[in-house]
């Protein structure tokens, strides 16, 4: 044990030079995974105007379906993977991998089949309006086509990590330039941002195809690619987490998308430009997120090496300084949310008076606790990491689910649509003390044993 750990790094360098060694390349990955909602809604805010960005608004629970569906089988396969290969059954883990593989186009070919069939049902339950109706159909009923290309490219990185990065920002690239051209120089609106999505996503998928197909460092043969039960039961039990966090997201979204319609229509906003200008903003604060989860991500593997080789110091100096961390950048963004909340608005198009006001209300009040959101995806990642997957689950879902969610559909009874605007802070402020409170917890319990 002794030799292990002057080898592995991860029991004997800096912990805060490891954190940027893991968490770095992980916020790249997540900041270059959300760069297509975030060129689609900038372009289509700027080509299309308000009624484009509600339409990516009300189409977004799908992308978040897409993305669970990726990483209940994603995370699931490479973690069996990794424990088969480590454990010497490299046979086993390919098979894993192969099953993984399959159910990953398999699923993404029944979501892209719902979508195109039951279109307008979900558009409506995803809360869409009579004006924004067209643009949701179009956007929607053509993205519908990159979901299985979307689904291979997320949940197939997983298992290919140093070639992942290639991938998505390979397609994010060319989305990025077609954008443009396509809503701009063809002048095809919103079916041009969407035909855009596609292609990056078709050119991500195919390069996933390849890597396997040529490249891989696993043995793969045919057989190995039909789903086995016993093998997909392994996969979703360790893929189950991440799974929960974004269908829990995507409940969310439903419920807000559906709120901010109904009681937009009793204020002077109207029921667009709530649902427009959330649009922007959850795609703003994805950023922001993305770099909260890189560094849950990045720290987990020296939670996990050094919790399991009785190095409790390590696993306490590392959670201490990723709270630092993720508080710091909680605040750089907390004040831009405050201060430039119009400016950040503009970047994605024009609007009205009450749409600016509207943004900038919802900035400042809903994003209020901004500084500490990056704690409870942080708290839960070390849970999970430590073997207390049950515990993680649950403070993942302490902020969408047990907390905003009732929140966002009490409040605005007795306040309107700022119900939902102050539901936030309240939920965030929650989800926070209980993520501190539990880590605390685990960390006397770390002493205690120590």
């Amino acid at each position: 044990m002794k030799e292990q750990k002057k080898v592995n790094p991860l029991a004997t360098e800096s912990e805060g030079k490891l954190i940027a060694k893991f968490a770095i390349p992980a916020i790249i990955s997540m900041l270059v995974s959300s760069l297509y909602n975030i060129v689609d809604q900038i372009f289509i805010g700027q080509g299309v105007g308000l009624l484009g960005n509600a339409a990516t608004n009300i189409a977004f629970p799908v992308s978040i379906i897409c993305t669970a569906t990726a990483l209940l089988l994603g995370i699931g396969s490479a973690s069996n993977f990794n424990l088969c290969s480590g454990a010497g059954d490299h046979e086993k883990a390919s098979r894993i991998a192969g099953t993984g593989l399959s159910m990953l186009v398999i699923c993404g070919v029944i979501i892209a089949a719902v979508v195109l069939v039951f279109l307008d049902p979900l558009l409506h339950l995803f809360g869409v309006t009579a004006k924004i109706l067209p643009y949701a159909q179009d956007y929607t009923g053509i993205t519908a086509f990159g979901i299985p290309f979307l689904i291979l490219t997320t949940g197939g990185n997983h298992l290919i990590r140093a070639y992942s990065m290639t991938c998505m920002l390979t397609g994010a690239i060319i989305n990025t330039v077609l954008d443009p051209l396509f809503i701009f120089g063809f002048h095809w609106g919103i079916k041009g941002a969407a035909w855009a999505t596609v292609i990056g996503q078709i050119v991500s998928g195919i390069m996933v195809i390849v890597y396997f197909g040529r490249f891989r460092k696993m043995e793969l043969k045919k057989e190995m690619f039909r789903p086995r039960g016993h093998l997909l039961k392994m996969i979703l039990s360790l893929g189950m987490a991440s799974c929960i966090n974004q269908i829990a997201m995507a409940v969310v979204q439903i419920t807000m998308n559906n709120t901010l319609r109904y009681y937009g229509a009793a204020s002077v906003y109207g029921t667009d430009i709530p649902l427009a200008c959330v649009g922007v903003i959850s795609k703003v604060n994805m950023v922001f997120m993305s770099i909260a989860i890189g560094i849950s991500q990045g720290c987990q593997p020296i939670w996990g090496y050094n919790y399991g080789a009785g190095s409790y110091d390590r696993v306490k100096r590392t959670y201490w300084k990723a709270f630092r961390v993720a508080m710091t950048v909680g605040i750089v963004f907390f004040l831009c949310f405050q201060f430039f909340p119009t400016q950040l608005v503009s970047i994605f198009g024009t609007g009205s008076k009450e749409y600016y006001e509207f943004a900038a209300r919802y900035f400042r009040i809903f994003m209020f606790m901004t500084f500490v959101n990056g704690i409870q995806p942080m708290s839960s990642g070390f849970f999970t990491s430590i073997g207390k997957a049950k515990l993680g689950i649950v403070v993942s879902l302490t902020r969408q689910v047990i907390f905003l969610l009732p929140l966002i559909l009490i409040f605005p009874i007795f306040m309107g649509i700022d119900g939902v605007m102050y539901a936030g802070p309240i939920a965030d402020a929650a989800a926070g003390i209980v993520a501190i409170g539990f880590a605390v917890k685990e960390i006397r319990a770390m002493d205690k044993i120590a």
